[in-house]
């Protein structure tokens, strides 16, 4: 005989386990309503109870739905099962950015920019929706069916109806955070831009560029510059791309870039970029050539 299956909120028929978090699993389930597989975010028995930690499950949901980008996985729904709180979610069919680094080493260059171009994409949007999602890392970066990707895991992301209440706590993935974050600066727009210039790095040579274990010595080792030059350890990429990728995770938080526009805008190569100059001087020779017609008209 076949175990009865869960079904959430008589619709949402719960199937595989597609992954385990500290406070959630996310379970393969199909939406009878509407015929279509789903993914559920459902949080453990134990911790459904918590204020906090149901406060920011609800962050994540609004978060991602505020957002409402084609590069951000999209939130279905939500409801509570059985006193657990979940949210139901686009299912992708594809893997994380970290399963692929995993399994397929270092990134072709035109690869990694097309990720950043849609990621920084979703993060444009979301910056001028006011959330942060303070969690870009590589599995959190999830490819669709056509190649592209999409952001997930909203679940420590900062709208502007956040409540201040956890002041003196820095939330994310350590091997992202930038020194001066982790010495209790607020968070801003640049934090996301600058872990995923850390992504960027990690997709390009398929190693983390701080593999400290630690805040403190993840801290030291930004200080002290001890990353190895992007140039050295792929001479084959494009200036443009490195350079950009290294702006963003300067140690000067003066260096790095301020909105997701002005990294976008500096990932492709000189070539490659929209050439007014060019445009200009057309016009200039054809100005110059009426100009000369005339001349030559008059002195007849």
């Amino acid at each position: 005989m076949h175990a009865q299956q869960e079904v959430l909120g008589g619709r949402y028929e719960l199937r595989g386990v597609l992954g385990r978090g500290g406070m959630a699993e996310v379970r393969d389930a199909w939406d009878r309503q509407l015929g279509r597989p789903v993914a559920v975010k459902l949080l453990y028995p134990g911790v459904s109870t918590q204020p906090d930690t149901r406060r920011r499950f609800a962050t994540e949901a609004r978060a991602a739905a505020v957002v409402n980008h084609p590069h951000v996985v999209a939130v279905h729904d939500t409801g509570v099962h059985q006193g657990r709180h979940y949210i139901v979610l686009e299912r992708l069919p594809g893997q994380s950015l970290a399963d692929v680094l995993a399994q397929s080493g270092p990134l072709p260059a035109d690869h990694v920019r097309a990720i950043l171009r849609d990621v920084l994409s979703a993060l444009q949007a979301a910056h001028s929706s006011g959330v942060l999602h303070r969690d870009i890392k590589p599995a959190n970066i999830l490819f669709t069916p056509f190649g592209g990707v999409k952001i997930a895991d909203f679940g420590v992301a900062k709208s502007a109806d956040t409540p201040q209440t956890l002041t003196n706590r820095v939330f994310g993935t350590m091997a992202y955070l930038p020194a001066d974050r982790i010495a209790g600066r607020p968070a801003t727009a640049s934090d996301d831009l600058y872990a995923l210039g850390v992504v960027g790095y990690e997709a390009l040579t398929a190693r983390r560029a701080y593999p400290q274990d630690n805040l403190a010595a993840l801290a030291d080792a930004i200080n002290a510059g001890r990353l190895p030059p992007l140039s050295a350890l792929r001479p084959d990429v494009d200036p443009a791309l490195v350079t950009t990728i290294e702006r963003a995770i300067a140690r000067d938080p003066r260096w790095r870039f301020a909105t997701a526009q002005q990294m976008r805008a500096s990932l492709d190569p000189p070539a490659a970029r929209p050439q007014r100059t060019g445009l200009v001087l057309a016009a200039a020779a054809v100005v110059l050539a009426v100009v000369l017609v005339a001349a030559l008209v008059l002195a007849l």
